[in-house]
């Protein structure tokens, strides 16, 4: 594995508890030939559409070039639906480094998919300074079993749904792991799955159903119960709507200007809690106790001007941040934590335009039965006039033709059972920006103290949380949200050398990955700190530099 930067070395601490199978170290490899693999790569229901060498520098990452490789794309069940007459295809790319490691990543993609995003592999959900193919993995990425343009719509055909659910990374492993086999002389010693947001949920997916098929899995911001995540959002979305002073413009139910008061009020309560005022709230749990948006923010006694939130909105945004509820007062989704992450540049795409354009494609054409007529169809008027009790019936609903359901087939079956992939000594890594607002942290929390549960308390041996303050979704936000964690998952899989603590790092101005254009001028432009294991939270340890992780402990 290639040599990592220093600012992006992990600590680690202690070994996997004794009693767990360790897993063997991965051995490297060199590539036969790239173009006759067009040729010489034969698996059942594939086509092999080119084999191309790229040379060193071709790609880069953070500036560095990517080392030289042969890039191979294809297509698998190549089919015309009966239920909509569309053509439609698992289509691939796979990159295979001339020099390679002995190991292979599965991309999950993010989105509703549909591109063939470049093999990379990122190691985190930002810019990272590193991935996976420029450390010698073997990289496939895949459109999940439909084109980008088709949008939404290829909801309509059954199978392309369950493609995109959970099957088409069942059709693509075993080919990817042959035509490793046909590249290198052997398969692959070591398999990862990774990815962020619905990348995230393929791979929680993946650990539930394919435990035996993949060692490491990096999990990002998922969104694991994304189709109710979506018709919450839908739901916050019909809040901000009745708030806007702009009729239709639903980021003026909640200004920038009145998101940075409220993220300011956060940290006036907050952000002393792990013992440093630095902009950054570590102890998410003692926040929600310590803030109270009906105490903390001035209400407007008369007309809105960014200082104060009126009565009406600070009753909507509460609704939004305890999650949003059915007619009867059930809980659609889940909480969402208040952070310092409100102001950040992209926190209002996802609260203000994906429920119009996003989730209500998501849920009004993936995941309903029946879907909604793409004929007829208008995002916004089914966002914003809809019933969210119909829309979540839907969801879990099915029928002759659509014999799955959207909650069975794009979430993990019994999330909280890892034990598949704990006794046959896989290890699973998972982060969450608290700042997210589309997939909320408190999701994943549960979710993992459910896992810690069926563990007796303590899943650490095979499965590790880590939240990173202030970040949005997979990236962005006042955070530090430059990291790797696909290092420490190998380590820890193949040295089984457990993570304590995985350093991050802004991406202040001049960052070779990019700049993080939320973070305060106030910070340093190469602030570091510890991203803790849940429950452990970083605690200034009361003299050195703020600036630095060397001056907080996980506690």
């Amino acid at each position: 594995m290639a040599a990592l930067p220093a600012a992006l070395l992990v600590a680690c601490g202690g070994s996997s508890e004794p009693g767990l199978p360790q897993l063997a170290a991965a051995t490297p490899g060199a590539l036969q030939s790239c173009s006759e693999l067009a040729t010489r790569i034969n698996f059942p229901n594939t086509t092999i559409t080119a084999a191309n060498p790229i040379a060193e520098g071709t790609l880069t990452v953070a500036g560095t070039a990517v080392r030289a490789h042969c890039q191979i794309t294809g297509k698998m069940h190549q089919r015309v639906s009966s239920v909509d007459g569309k053509s439609y295809a698992i289509g691939f790319e796979m990159r295979l480094p001339n020099t390679w490691n002995g190991r292979f990543f599965y991309q999950g993609n993010g989105g509703i998919d549909g591109n063939i995003v470049a093999a990379t592999g990122a190691v985190n959900g930002g810019a990272g300074l590193n991935n996976a193919l420029n450390m010698g993995f073997a990289v496939i990425s895949s459109d999940a079993g439909h084109e980008a343009a088709m949008g939404p719509n290829f909801g309509i055909d059954p199978q392309a749904r369950l493609d995109y659910g959970y099957q088409a990374v069942a059709k693509l492993t075993p080919m990817a792991k042959s035509a490793i086999q046909t590249a290198y002389g052997k398969g692959p010693d070591r398999s990862y799955f990774g990815g962020c947001s619905n990348g995230g949920r393929h791979t929680m997916v993946a650990a539930s159903r394919f435990a035996d098929q993949y060692d490491g899995y990096l999990v990002g911001n998922p969104g694991f119960n994304l189709p109710k995540a979506a018709i919450a959002n839908i739901a916050s979305g019909k809040i901000y709507a009745s708030l806007a002073s702009t009729p239709g413009d639903l980021s003026t139910g909640f200004t920038t200007a009145e998101r940075a008061l409220v993220s300011n009020a956060v940290l006036a309560k907050c952000d002393a809690l792990d013992g440093s005022t630095d902009g950054l709230v570590q102890d998410t749990g003692a926040c929600q106790a310590a803030f109270n948006l009906q105490r903390d923010v001035p209400t407007c006694s008369g007309g809105r001007d960014g200082t104060c939130l009126s009565a009406d909105q600070k009753a909507g945004i509460a609704k939004i941040f305890s999650g949003p509820t059915t007619s009867a007062g059930n809980k659609i989704y889940t909480s969402f934590p208040y952070d310092a992450g409100l102001a950040g540049a992209g926190y209002g795409f996802w609260e203000f335009t994906a429920p119009l354009v996003l989730d209500s494609g998501g849920v009004g054409l993936i995941w309903s039965v029946p879907p909604e007529d793409p004929a007829t169809f208008n995002g916004p008027v089914f966002a914003l006039t809809g019933n969210v009790d119909t829309m979540l019936a839907r969801v879990n609903a099915t029928s002759a033709v659509y014999t799955e359901s959207a909650m069975s087939f794009m979430t993990p079956p019994n999330p909280s059972n890892l034990s598949a992939m704990k006794n046959r000594g896989a290890k699973m890594m998972v982060y969450h920006g608290t700042s997210d607002p589309i997939f909320s942290s408190d999701d994943t929390t549960a979710w993992y103290d459910s896992v810690r549960a069926a563990n007796n308390g303590d899943a650490s041996n095979f499965a590790r949380f880590y939240r990173v303050p202030g970040m949005n979704h997979c990236s962005g936000g006042p955070a530090t949200d430059q990291f790797d964690m696909l290092t420490p998952l190998v380590n820890w899989v193949e040295k089984g050398e457990a993570p304590a603590t995985v350093l991050a790092s802004v991406r202040g101005k001049g960052n070779a990955a990019g700049a993080n254009a939320d973070v305060p001028a106030s910070w340093s432009a190469t602030r570091t700190r510890p991203l803790c294991p849940y429950p452990q939270v970083a605690r200034y340890n009361g003299t050195g530099d703020i600036e630095s992780a060397s001056s907080f402990s996980c506690k």
